[in-house]
């Protein structure tokens, strides 16, 4: 959908185009044996439109094992107004067993980009009139496999039932790094990889770029028996690569759905007679090509026998004996970001100062440190720093004290970038912790971002103090952050001012959010944990039993929707215990080095909507960034997407440093971590259920939280959330 929203008992909603829907789906129905004869809804739409309602059926109640059938007619003549439609259970083409109905689709929208509605939908006792417009079995074009992004809680890994007409049913549009290499997932919800076998797999622009290693290197993904039969006619994908490569191309069918028997057939692309030039261009075969194949129970494309780099752009299955391509839809408009008021102070009596022109390599021209976090590459020269980077990871840090800076006396002043180069970074200014000690957790406490680029000329950038939102008395210093292109930025000064030139324009400060790496509940401690591997939650949800604490699921939204893992159900029995469900991303990228905002907003948006539709009603404004990993954009397009000018962006003030001890011969490290960032104070926690060895550990770590005296929650009630459950 262009847009959808919820409320006074209807969802309303803008359709991008004829392939989008809305669908309910519910535990299956025994329509006719409980005395249902149709279906109500009320609609609103323009006049003269039409729809489809699809029917979703299974062989029966008591042997339902996911899959369905689906069944099809068409609402027409819309009156333009609101109005109510009684759909009797006859009519739909395919012989629907009425008796096990498991789901409902509205799509085929005959206008796009206009406002519809659908409410009150129900279920009718008895006989119910025929529709006005009986029903049709020519329904427009609309996938039978719903996209990942919205994917139905019932998966159908074989399609046994088809409209009329088809479209391209897509593979993978390499819509994410993170989804693609990080999750390993493709754009059906499949399994995909090169199992480290690639020299590299770079996603970008809705194409991947596929570098082999070695004659051995490979490439596949996954379709999960899927049956092509009488519907789609092959596979297409644009290909680019240099004049005399090759590779083989194989497709893979099994025996019988869920078998790991998994036979290919393969191909060169000399026999599929393809032939490259550097250019990109449209390639397809047809299954017949593929000797043998089984097109009922279709598992895989396996790419393999690179001889040179290739560029794919998205795969899809065709329809019929023509290929045609799927083209990816362009980005749907971005929710406006949030302003917030800033109030401007005037300070005539103060001065500002120079901060920094690197002239030293260890200290800046207030005699305090400065420098780089280890592994950033930058070079001193002639009064300036070139920093080349684009791990959004790595931050150059000057300091304005050795404990506290005040800069209340400033607060009407600016911080002044005199650069060249790239602007493509963030500026954060820091807060120290309470005590003004670097040895105590958190430090640094908070700081506040804003975007280099939306305050730069080509030359200068000019930032107002009062558009950083933190404690002015207990400032450590500037950090630039967040670098999101390899382009070098160089930079000559930095100093705060008290006027500017006066054809520069301030733009407005834009909402980022509160960042917290700490409780502010006194003596209180909490566990927030980020997803991990789904085999170990029956052990970790065994332990917070009988722990009886509660605590802070961060989740990843494609593995929650991926019903074959048990999260979603895992998940849901969290929350009934009393523990909180929060935002972590859709695939787990380090958000703020994704190349555009429409990258940041899709991770964020896709990410709300696998959590509300697992959980329908959460509305989570509490986000923790993958790899913690945040910066100015993303901050700013999290409170857009959650229309909230300060949601909540979690670090931590405890690692058990579990990726860098939980595989190693020393294990019990993780432990050793714990014991050390709670011996300097800290009070949030960050671990993963991803290995036996920190699940195990778990039980230590409550004990020894326990011990400390405080009292464990949630991360909502040690924060202090008017909106958190009351402790009980």
């Amino acid at each position: 959908m262009e847009f959808i929203a919820a409320g006074t008992g209807q969802v309303v909603f803008t359709p991008k185009d004829t392939t989008s829907y809305f669908y309910e789906s519910f535990e299956c129905q025994p329509a006719v044996t409980n005395g249902y004869g149709g279906l109500q809804f009320t609609v609103e739409g323009p006049a003269g439109a039409s729809f489809a309602l699809e029917l979703q059926t299974t062989s029966s109640c008591s042997a339902n094992d996911g899959t369905y059938k689906s069944h099809y007619t068409i609402i027409e003549n819309l009156t333009g107004s609101r109005q109510t439609i009684n759909v009797p259970l006859v009519g739909f083409d395919n012989e629907p067993n009425y008796d096990a109905v498991v789901g409902w689709v509205w799509a085929v929208f005959s206008q796009s980009n206009v406002q519809w509605s659908i409410g009150n939908i129900t279920w009718i006792c008895g006989n119910v009139a025929q529709p006005t417009s009986p029903g049709s079995t020519s329904v427009p074009t609309r996938s039978t496999i719903v996209p990942t992004a919205t994917r139905s809680t019932i998966a159908p890994p074989v399609t046994t039932s088809q409209p009329a007409t088809c479209s391209n049913l897509l593979i993978d549009d390499w819509a994410s790094q993170s989804r693609l290499t990080f999750l390993g997932y493709n754009a059906m919800g499949q399994a995909t990889s090169d199992d480290g076998t690639m020299s590299s797999v770079v996603v970008s622009n809705n194409r991947v770029l596929l570098y082999p290693k070695d004659a051995n290197s490979y490439f596949y993904s996954q379709f999960g028996c899927l049956n092509a039969n009488n519907r789609y006619g092959g596979i297409s994908f644009r290909v680019r690569a240099a004049r005399g490569t090759s590779f083989s191309v194989a497709l893979g069918w099994s025996d019988s759905c869920g078998s790991n028997n998994v036979k290919t057939v393969s191909l060169t692309t000399a026999q599929l007679k393809w032939t490259f030039d550097g250019t990109e261009k449209l390639y397809s075969f047809p299954f017949s090509a593929f000797s043998g194949v089984d097109t009922t129970k279709l598992d895989m494309i396996y790419f393999s026998g690179l001889n040179a780099g290739v560029i794919l752009g998205p795969i899809s299955f065709y329809c019929g004996s023509t290929a045609t391509e799927y083209v990816a839809p362009a980005s749907s408009p971005a929710p406006s970001a949030l302003t917030r008021t800033t109030t401007q102070v005037a300070t005539p009596s103060a001065k500002g100062y120079v901060i920094d022109t690197f002239s030293n390599e260890n200290t800046n021209s207030l005699g305090e440190w400065h420098g780089p976090d280890e592994g950033m590459a930058v070079t001193f020269g002639n009064n300036a720093i070139t920093i080349r980077t684009n791990d959004s990871d790595q931050s150059w840090n000057t300091q304005l004290a050795n404990k506290c800076a005040d800069l209340r006396n400033l607060t009407g002043g600016y911080l002044h970038i005199a650069y060249s180069g790239s602007n493509k970074f963030s500026i954060a200014l820091q807060q120290h912790n309470s005590k003004c000690n670097e040895t105590m957790a958190p430090y640094p406490e908070t700081w506040d971002s804003v975007e280099a680029s939306r305050y730069a000329t080509t030359s200068d950038i000019y930032v107002p103090i009062t558009h950083f939102s933190i404690n002015l008395q207990r400032v450590i210093g500037f950090n630039l952050r967040g670098f999101y292109t390899s382009e070098p930025t160089t930079i000559t000064k930095i100093e705060i001012v008290t006027s500017i030139p006066s054809n520069f324009k301030i733009p407005p400060k834009l909402a980022s959010g509160r960042l917290v790496f700490a409780c502010t509940r006194p003596n209180s401690f909490a566990f927030a944990i980020d997803d991990g591997n789904p085999e170990y939650i029956p052990q970790v949800m065994k332990i917070l039993k009988e722990a009886n604490i509660p605590l802070t699921f961060f989740t990843v939204g494609l593995p929650l929707l991926d019903q074959s893992n048990g999260l979603a159900a895992a998940y849901k029995d969290m929350a009934s215990r009393g523990h909180q469900i929060a935002l972590h991303s859709y695939t787990h990228p380090k958000m703020e080095g994704l190349a555009t905002e429409q990258a940041i907003d899709w991770e964020i948006q896709n990410d709300i909507g696998a959590v509300r539709q697992v959980f329908p009603n959460l509305r989570s404004s509490y986000f923790r960034p993958p790899f913690g990993t945040e910066g100015a954009r993303m901050r700013q397009r999290l409170a857009a997407n959650l229309n909230d000018p300060e949601p909540y962006i979690v670090g931590w003030s405890i690692d058990v440093e579990d990726w860098l001890w939980a595989e190693s011969s020393t294990p019990n490290k993780q432990l050793d971590a714990f014991k050390r960032d709670l011996a300097k104070g800290g009070n949030l926690m960050v671990m993963h259920y991803l290995h036996q060895s920190t699940v195990d550990l778990l039980p230590e770590f409550i004990k020894l939280a326990k011990a400390s005296g405080k009292r464990l929650m949630r991360v909502d009630q040690c924060l202090e959330d008017p909106k958190a459950p009351a402790l009980t």
